[in-house]
C-alpha cells in the first residue's frame, strides 16, 4: 500500500480536526515522531494562539513544540487544506442534546467537510467517542457519497481516544491504542499510522468493536461510580464512613477496584458516554437498565449534596435563602481547568434557584468561559477563600486546598471530595 510506505518513511502529512484535550497531545505525538502536521480548528482564536506557540490548556505545554520543532506543526482555519493532507484524525466534542441524545453535529459537519476535499489515498479516522456503528455506516455513507469507496479509493477507521487530563503516569505513549478499520487494509494503513506514536496498538476486527470497546470503559467507570455514590448515602445514614470503608475495602490484592463517590460526574466521558449506547440499543428494541440506572444515580448526586448543604446550615441557625456559599473547585477534577460537564455548575444552578448566594473558588479556572449549557454563568470570576462565607463546598480535590486549614474559618464545610479525613468534626458534612 503506497500509504503504508509514505507513512513509515514520515513522508505523510497529518491533519488533525479538533485543537482541544484530545487533539493538541496528537499533535505534540506526532510531530515528536518525525511527522509534518496541521491542526484543524474552527476557532480563529486558538489557531492564531497555536501559531504563535501558546497553549490554551494549562496542563499542556507547547514549550518544546515550538524550540525543537518549529517547522512541523501549523495551525489554521482553513478546511481547504485537507486536500492535502495523506492523514486526517478527527477530534471533535460528541455531546448529548438536552433529550440525553448523541448530538453528532460536530461528527458529521466534519465528515461533510472531509467529503469536499477527500481524495485517492487518504486515510481518515474518528477518535471522539460514539455509538457502534457511526465509522462503518454514518461517516462511511457520506465519505462514499462523492463516489470513493473504503477500502480502496480511501482508508477509514476508528480509534477511541482515551485521554486522562493531566495525568503524569499515562500518556499517549504508553496507553495502548484500540484500532478498529473499516476492511483489512482500512485497519492495516491506521494502524501503522499509530504504531508511530504508542508502545502497543491493539488491532480489532472491527470499528464497531472498536467504538464498543471506549464504550464500554466509560460505562465500568460510571457503573461503579454510581454503585459508591449510593453506598455513600447509605452509609451517611448509617453513620459510617464511606471513606474508610473503601480503604479498608481496596486492600484485598484481587477482585476489589476502588472507585470514590463525589457530587456528581464530570469530564466529557463518562457523564456522556454511556448514554450513547442507551439511544442506540433502541434500535435494537433493547432496554439498558442497569446503565441507565447508574445515570439516575450519578446525576441525582448534585441533588444530595444540596440536601446536606441545606441542613448544614440549618444546624448553624441559617437558611439557604440569602446564605453566602463558596463552591470550592469548578474543574471537574483535580489539578486541571477542564470544567467540561462539571457537577460544580450544576451545584451552583440549584442553590441559586433556592436564593442563595453561590460564588466559586478554582485556580485553574479564574474565570468561566461561554459554554451551551451554562452560558448566564460565562465571565464570573474566581473568588479568594475568607471567612466571608455562611458554607464552604468542596467539590474539587485540588492540591492547593489540601494546603488550607478550612476549619480555621470556623464555618460548616460540606466536603464531597474527602479533603477533611476527620468524620466526626462538627463543622464538617460529608456529601
Amino acid at each position: 500500500m503506497p500509504l503504508v510506505k509514505k507513512i513509515k518513511a514520515k513522508k505523510a502529512r497529518i491533519g488533525v480536526i479538533g485543537m482541544g484535550y484530545v487533539g493538541l497531545p496528537l499533535v505534540i505525538a506526532f510531530c515528536k515522531a518525525g511527522f509534518k502536521v496541521t491542526g484543524f480548528d474552527i476557532s480563529k482564536n486558538k489557531v492564531q494562539m497555536l501559531n504563535e506557540g501558546k497553549s490554551y490548556i494549562r496542563h499542556i505545554d507547547l514549550t518544546d513544540l515550538r524550540r525543537d520543532f518549529p517547522k512541523s506543526f501549523t495551525a489554521t482555519a482553513d478546511f481547504n487544506a485537507l486536500a492535502e493532507m495523506d492523514c486526517i484524525l478527527i477530534c471533535v466534542p460528541t455531546p448529548l442534546n438536552k433529550y440525553r441524545e448523541p448530538d453528532m453535529t460536530y461528527v458529521f459537519k466534519t465528515a461533510r467537510t472531509i467529503a469536499k476535499h477527500l481524495r485517492q489515498g487518504q486515510l481518515i479516522i474518528l477518535e471522539s467517542t460514539t455509538y457502534p456503528g457511526t465509522t462503518d455506516q454514518d461517516m462511511r455513507a457520506i465519505l462514499e457519497a462523492t463516489k470513493l469507496k473504503a477500502g480502496t479509493d480511501f482508508y477509514l477507521a476508528f480509534s477511541p481516544e482515551r485521554e486522562d487530563p493531566n495525568n503524569k503516569d499515562f500518556s499517549i505513549h504508553t496507553i495502548p491504542k484500540i484500532v478498529g478499520g473499516c476492511t483489512k487494509n482500512c485497519l492495516a494503513a491506521a494502524d501503522a499510522l499509530y504504531k508511530n506514536i504508542c508502545g502497543k496498538t491493539v488491532p480489532v476486527s472491527s470499528t464497531r468493536v472498536a467504538e464498543s470497546a471506549k464504550l464500554l470503559e466509560n460505562i465500568y467507570r460510571a457503573v461503579n461510580i454510581a454503585l459508591v455514590n449510593e453506598l455513600k448515602i447509605l452509609f451517611d445514614k448509617m453513620d459510617i464512613n464511606i471513606w474508610e470503608v473503601i480503604d479498608a475495602a481496596k486492600t484485598k490484592p484481587f477482585g476489589f477496584q476502588a472507585f470514590y463517590p463525589g457530587p456528581g460526574l464530570g469530564g466529557h466521558c463518562i457523564p456522556i458516554d454511556p448514554f450513547y449506547l442507551t439511544w442506540k440499543a433502541r434500535e435494537y428494541d433493547f432496554h439498558t437498565k442497569f446503565i441507565e440506572l447508574a445515570g439516575e444515580i450519578n446525576t441525582s448526586m448534585p441533588d444530595y449534596v444540596v440536601m446536606t448543604c441545606m441542613k448544614a446550615l440549618n444546624d448553624f441557625g441559617k437558611q439557604v435563602r440569602g446564605s453566602r456559599i463558596l463552591i470550592l473547585g469548578l474543574a471537574y477534577k483535580a489539578n486541571v481547568d477542564d470544567d467540561r460537564e462539571s457537577p460544580s455548575y450544576r451545584l451552583i444552578e440549584k442553590l441559586e434557584a433556592l436564593g442563595a448566594v453561590v460564588s466559586y473558588n478554582d485556580p485553574f479556572v479564574p474565570v468561566i468561559k461561554h459554554t451551551r449549557e451554562f452560558s448566564p454563568l460565562a465571565g464570573r470570576k474566581s473568588s479568594p477563600i475568607s471567612g466571608d462565607y455562611d458554607l464552604f463546598i468542596v467539590a474539587t480535590l485540588h492540591d492547593d486546598y489540601k494546603r488550607i486549614d478550612l476549619k480555621s474559618f470556623n464555618i460548616p464545610i460540606v466536603d464531597t471530595r474527602n479533603l477533611v479525613e476527620e468524620f466526626k468534626s462538627p463543622l464538617i458534612y460529608k456529601a
